[in-house]
């Protein structure tokens, strides 16, 4: 694997890494679910928060190693993977991502 040097090179590899759109769709909840948890954290209880990660990466993991077959970037890029993750999210609700895959695959 290479190093990469910012985000911008990184997206590229992180997109291939998700290919498959039940890898994409696991991350979705993944995320979705870690979203809501930190805001009951926020807006309930402050214990809640250690949902986040664990909703967000178990999803995430379980795709990596079960439909798309590889190791998830956050074991060597976590910061870069965490705000890809977002950005994945985000294009998936605005109907963008799979043009990224397109673009990158």
């Amino acid at each position: 694997m290479n190093r990469y040097q910012s985000f911008n090179e990184f997206w590229p590899f992180y997109v291939h890494e998700h290919s498959k759109a039940h890898t994409r769709n696991m991350h979705f909840v993944g995320t979705l679910l870690s979203i809501i948890a930190l805001l009951f954290a926020l807006f309930y209880s402050f214990e809640l928060i250690l949902l986040a990660p664990l909703a967000g990466y178990s999803f995430a993991w379980i795709s990596h190693f079960f439909i798309e077959r590889n190791r998830p970037a956050t074991f060597k890029y976590p910061f870069w993977s965490l705000m890809a993750d977002y950005k994945m999210f985000f294009l998936m609700c605005r109907g963008q991502m799979e043009r990224e895959v397109q673009r990158h695959t």
